[in-house]
């Protein structure tokens, strides 16, 4: 295995901005660092989920996503746009904004229909780990530990999130469009 390319395959793709990153900074600006762990927790079991899914089926799946792919990207993109509309109807005092996606349920389903999450489970499966392992309990082992990294993304853009509470309070109106403005970003990036 080329471990310099995965790890960097791995780490720009995990905490370059996308959905998940996006909803860890939002959740820490509206409900404080320690409430938005419950969410990034569930994305990192989720996305744990997903890997080792990804990786037990990848030869199945190549075969299969053709078919699927077009509706996952439909599906993915409506509800980045859902939680663009529930972000931009947010407030500051953070009401409206920890109903939607805050919750570690949330965070752990939002996993199986997230285009780059499910697309970047199964190039890191099929161009890295399925050529070098055979066995499951590596795969569950790549799992976890790109779970783990999920889990490091989702933080650190929660502790961003939080460092600038008070900016984002004082430009609530403002930053909730910026925050939108990404969020459909996102989901037009999936056609491009």
């Amino acid at each position: 295995m080329n471990v310099p390319a995965f790890l960097i395959y791995v780490f720009v793709t995990s905490f370059t901005p996308g959905p998940n990153n996006i909803m860890a900074m939002n959740n820490a600006r509206y409900v404080g660092f320690k409430k938005s762990m419950v969410f990034n927790s569930g994305v990192a079991a989720g996305f744990t989920l997903v890997m080792l899914v990804s990786t037990l089926f990848a030869g199945m799946l190549y075969s299969v996503i053709p078919k699927i792919k077009p509706y996952m990207l439909v599906l993915g993109g409506l509800y980045m746009l859902y939680l663009a509309y529930k972000t931009l109807r947010g407030g500051s005092n953070g009401e409206e904004a920890e109903k939607p996606h805050s919750s570690f349920i949330s965070g752990m389903l939002f996993q199986f229909i997230n285009p780059k999450g499910i697309i970047y489970g199964i190039t890191v499966a099929s161009a890295y780990i399925i050529p070098n392992y055979t066995s499951p309990f590596a795969f569950l082992i790549f799992a976890v530990l790109l779970g783990i990294v999920a889990l490091m993304s989702t933080t650190s853009w929660a502790l961003f999130g939080t460092a600038f509470k008070k900016l984002f309070t004082s430009h609530a109106k403002s930053i909730n469009i910026i925050m939108a403005l990404l969020l459909v970003y996102c989901a037009i990036a999936l056609f491009l």
